[in-house]
């Protein structure tokens, strides 16, 4: 890997679509937005929203490098989703082999959870744990990762817990925080790398994201025009969401959604002229 590939990953998790799931949580849960009893503005409630999002797009991102990295060291990369014996989909962070050995991780960026989701961390690790023994019996391998090596707060829960699974199921397991995963697999410098590379994304990001789809209303036509249509239709006849700014917050002077009214009038189906009809009320009623 390379850093136009590991940035390209976060880029791609983080960023790609961003614009239409912002609308599309908005239309599916507006109540998280909207409401007076709330100590923030429009636009900060939006940004608060965008930057919960950026971290948890994070995490994802870092699931896709580091099967990149395991991929370089030759392992066989697994399928991620298994099924327990009551037929439920269980999702693994890594799943992989090198023909003898299979390894599962459960990897998350930092150990900081409170005592509920520790909990939570363990019993679901060994869910999966228990489903992948009954295929690989003894040849399994199970890890615990968490990415943030400065933030170590349950980790002699973990540890008691993970030696526990490892005397009742006789198999080995292990607790790692960021440069120890690379060591265990005699790649110690892959993790130095990975710290470069990460402050030198990290300096090309702008200070806080962009919330004004206005700014460039060409581009966010485009990113946003093949939302479902049902989405649009919640966003424009709730009236709370333009009546306490949520909407104009996004669409400052309403450019793209001048864009996106020629766009659903030229279409000839129902749905589009009633969402044109909706839309040229409110541009009316709130850009005029």
């Amino acid at each position: 890997m390379d850093y136009e590939k590991f940035s390209s990953i976060l880029n791609k998790h983080i960023f790609e679509g961003e614009k239409k799931e912002l609308l599309k949580k908005i239309a599916e849960k507006p109540e998280r937005f909207i409401g007076l009893f709330r100590p923030t503005k429009p636009g900060a409630k939006i940004l608060q929203h965008i930057l919960q999002s950026h971290e948890i797009r994070f995490g994802d991102a870092f699931e896709e490098i580091i099967e990149e990295f395991l991929k370089e060291f030759g392992f066989q990369i697994l399928s991620k989703s298994i099924t327990d014996t009551t037929n439920k989909l269980l999702s693994l962070d890594q799943h992989f082999a090198d023909g003898k050995i299979y390894y599962v991780i459960e990897q998350k960026i930092r150990d900081d959870h409170d005592s509920t989701k520790k909990d939570g961390q363990i019993i679901n690790f060994e869910k999966k744990l228990d489903t992948l023994y009954k295929k690989y019996a003894s040849n399994l391998v199970g890890i615990m990762y968490f990415l943030d090596p400065d933030l170590v707060k349950n980790k002699n829960f973990y540890l008691e817990k993970l030696r526990e699974i490892s005397s009742f199921y006789g198999i080995k397991t292990y607790l790692f925080y960021g440069k120890e995963l690379f060591e265990f697999f005699g790649h110690p410098e892959y993790w130095d790398q990975i710290l470069i590379w990460l402050r030198r994304w990290k300096d090309n990001l702008p200070e806080l994201p962009e919330i004004n789809f206005d700014k460039n209303p060409e581009k966010s036509f485009e990113e946003i025009k093949d939302l479902d249509l049902r989405y649009w239709k919640r966003l424009f006849e709730n009236e709370k969401l333009w009546e306490e700014g949520i909407i104009k917050s996004i669409f400052r002077e309403g450019k793209t959604l001048r864009l996106l009214l020629k766009f659903f009038s030229s279409q000839k189906t129902t749905p589009f002229k009633n969402l044109a009809t909706l839309l040229e009320q409110k541009i009316k009623h709130y850009f005029n």
